[in-house]
């Protein structure tokens, strides 16, 4: 649900004003009000602290990667001592990133060089000035194996002295020493550079880069390990630094600048320690309820269970003030759908293993995380169980009980060829349609009244009327008589609401032409809505046929000698795992889809509300 805001004004005397914003962070319950002209300018302190915030927060990635075990706070220290501190591993920091891309360059070129040299082993240059000395050169040629073999004779004349290096991929590498001044044309030879350096030489500076390499790699995991809690407290000054800043920039200046006006909110159950910290420092305010105009902040209070779910509503959009909270409807149908698209009792208790064994290891902003994982993997392992597959088994080909196989929902639906679990996705489908336009029909009538909701709620009368008068003559509760005759009454009363009071300001004649247009959006678009659950079915559906197929190939693989089990474990372990893995990513996917789209176009829901952020205290070890 949404909490109550109260809007605050003050005024303050600009003297007191910066004592007055350090005192209202350290509370830490005000949401201050942005203000139409609070851009932020290039080049001000603002924009450079939060440039250099992201520059921070990448820095700690960076050597959270090095030292993952660091911890990420500090002994509170001296403000100014963490800035120039954080400056200085900063700047370290990047003298060693950049020395490593150095190396790294410089062992590339190493690398390529020794593959042009390595052909031509580890000659001296000694041995090629003594040969100067003694009135011969030595000439550098490659020529193809069978070239070579067929002119070796010839080029080894007139003084000249023929000698292979090395023979690669059908290449002859050779050198020739020859008196200087002779000719050195050899028909069928390529004449190459003198190589640069030998192999030998190229191998000894390439192992320097390596330890350097490697040298450079330890300096920057110490200097990880001794900077990350200095790092983090940095952050922490930084964005309380940042929050000051926004706040002054949000502030209104009248009577020539010496009074500050700052506008924000409160939790309504907030409202009297705000009022107490007011007066105790002697500034003028007003408190007030919201009003329709208000751009009211959001905050969320929920119970354990839906609490896990508001990331998802935030990823959508926070509702607005004036509407309802989907999180405590989102909740529940996002756990049935998501167990719904995997629908394997072995593959949500392996949900519930992971949720624990990250829960241990990953760190406390990501616990809530995984309390979501190990709840789907609750679900996933009921609903499993209730479908009757596990890893990939159909548990009714079991021999399990047939008092246990009652209680699955398997097979065919009657005398038809539809799967039960089809036709439940489909009811379940409707049941959350409904429920989205339900609350459509109560949110049009509290904004706007009833008189203006008349057309919402005479759809939902159409519609949850015709499927209990539906559903009651199916049963044989009621004849088939009084089943039309409902059918008349309700389509009777809902057409009246729908093509005749849409609009009581309207015309009558353009209300019906509205109301026919209406209809034929519902009709289209309501019937694609449902269909769009089976989805949920299909994705199912899906999962245990491949985890089906996994388990046959695995068997077939298996064979009766002990050694089988090997491969048979190895398909089985990778199967479930790629299994696994894709069934998560589409069991995500759509029943987000079905809640963002189906539900929240239903139910009018727009998302445009603002985050609760009040101005406080950001401490390091809470980040």
């Amino acid at each position: 649900m949404i909490t109550k805001m109260k809007k605050l004004t003050t005024m303050i005397y600009h003297r007191e004003y910066e004592l007055f914003l350090v005192e209202l962070q350290k509370l830490g319950v005000v949401h201050v009000q942005p203000s139409q002209q609070g851009t932020v300018a290039a080049g001000s302190t603002l924009q450079s602290d939060l440039d250099r915030i992201k520059v921070v927060q990448s820095t700690i990635e960076a050597m959270r990667e090095l030292a993952p075990e660091t911890l990420g706070c500090a002994a509170k220290t001296d403000a100014a001592d963490v800035a120039a501190g954080a400056t200085a591993a900063l700047a370290r920091y990047d003298e060693l990133r950049a020395a490593q891309k150095t190396v790294a360059d410089e062992s590339q070129q190493l690398s390529a060089l020794l593959a042009e040299v390595e052909p031509w082993g580890n000659f001296t240059d000694a041995a090629v000035d003594a040969l100067s000395d003694a009135g011969y050169e030595m000439s550098f040629f490659t020529a193809s194996a069978k070239t070579y073999k067929q002119s070796e004779a010839e080029w080894s004349s007139d003084g000249r002295y023929v000698f292979l290096i090395n023979t690669q991929s059908g290449t002859n590498y050779f050198v020739v020493v020859s008196p200087k001044g002779a000719s050195l044309e050899l028909n069928g030879a390529l004449r190459v550079e003198r190589p640069a350096m030998t192999s030998g030489a190229c191998q000894e500076q390439l192992a320097a880069k390596q330890e350097r390499s490697v040298q450079l790699s330890s300096e920057l995991a110490s200097l990880s390990e001794q900077s990350i809690p200095v790092l983090v407290n940095y952050e922490a000054q930084l964005r309380n630094s940042v929050q000051l800043e926004q706040a002054r920039l949000d502030t209104a200046h009248v009577a020539d600048d010496t009074v500050m006006i700052l506008e924000g909110w409160t939790p309504a159950q907030k409202a009297d320690e705000v009022q107490q910290f007011l007066y105790e420092s002697g500034v003028c305010y007003e408190m007030r309820d919201p009003v329709k105009t208000d751009n009211v902040p959001i905050l969320l209070r929920n119970n354990w269970f839906t609490r896990m779910y508001e990331v998802l509503t935030e990823m959508y959009g926070m509702p607005d003030y004036k509407e309802f909270d989907p999180t405590p409807i989102v909740a529940p149908f996002f756990t049935l759908f998501f167990s719904y698209c995997i629908g394997d009792a072995g593959y949500g208790l392996v949900l519930i293993l992971l949720g624990f064994i990250l829960k241990a290891k990953l760190g406390a902003s990501m616990k809530g995380m995984m309390n979501l994982v190990i709840t789907l993997g609750i679900a996933t392992t009921v609903l499993g169980a209730v479908f009757g597959t596990f890893f990939g088994v159909q548990l009714v080909d079991t021999n399990l009980p047939d008092s246990v196989k009652s209680l699955m929902i398997t097979g065919k639906a009657g005398d038809t060829i539809y799967d039960k679990t089809m036709l439940l996705a489909l009811v379940i489908g409707v049941v959350h349609l409904i429920i989205a336009m339900t609350v459509k029909a109560i949110k049009s009538t509290v904004l706007f009244g009833f008189k203006q909701s008349i057309t919402a709620w005479s759809w939902l009368l159409l519609i949850v009327g015709f499927i209990c008068a539906g559903g009651l003559g199916a049963m044989k509760v009621i004849s088939t008589d009084m089943t039309a005759t409902m059918f008349y009454v309700i389509g009777g009363i809902a057409a009246v609401g729908i093509f005749l009071l849409n609009d009581l300001k309207r015309n009558p004649l353009v209300n019906i032409g509205a109301g026919l247009w209406d209809t034929y959006g519902m009709a289209s678009g309501l019937m694609g809505d449902v269909l769009s659950y089976v989805r949920i079915y299909a994705l199912g559906l899906a999962g245990g046929m491949l985890g089906g197929v996994f388990n046959t190939l695995a068997f077939m693989t298996k064979g009766d000698a002990w050694w089988g089990w090997i491969p048979c474990i190895l398909i089985l372990v990778f199967g479930h795992t790629l299994n696994i893995a894709m069934s998560c990513l589409g069991a995500f996917v759509h029943p987000l889809r079905l809640n963002f789209v189906e539900y929240f176009k239903n139910s009018n829901y727009e998302g445009t509300g603002t985050a609760y952020a009040p101005l406080h205290v950001v401490d390091a070890d809470n980040q």
